[in-house]
């Protein structure tokens, strides 16, 4: 488990930037999904249930201003940062191995 400090900027306004600290890059990537998940439902409000596939999801994330994951490396106690890429890699991983029946 690694802490990890989500960094976004929703639209080019500054004052869009938010941030938000998890305990392992797992839940990080989980919140992300979960701000996907909070966008979807603000566009469907009257929607008993949301699905997406997941290149609904990273065309939502390719359309954020700023997005990075700064994940706490152990051996240096330095942050490392890592892009929309990785980002994406990551999910893509997570939601395999969490169709496969792992967590």
């Amino acid at each position: 488990m690694s802490h990890t400090i989500l960094l976004l900027q929703s639209t080019s306004k500054l004052d869009s930037r938010t941030y938000s600290d998890y305990e392992s890059v797992d839940e990080c990537l989980d919140g992300i999904c979960k701000v996907f998940e909070e966008h979807l439902k603000k566009r469907n409000p009257t929607s008993p249930s949301i699905t997406y596939d997941i290149s609904e999801l990273f065309e939502f994330i390719d359309q954020i201003s700023d997005l990075s994951c700064l994940v706490f490396q152990k051996p240096t106690g330095q942050y490392k940062p890592h892009n929309k890429e990785w980002i994406k890699q990551e999910i893509f991983q997570l939601l395999r191995k969490q169709a496969a029946g792992g967590k």
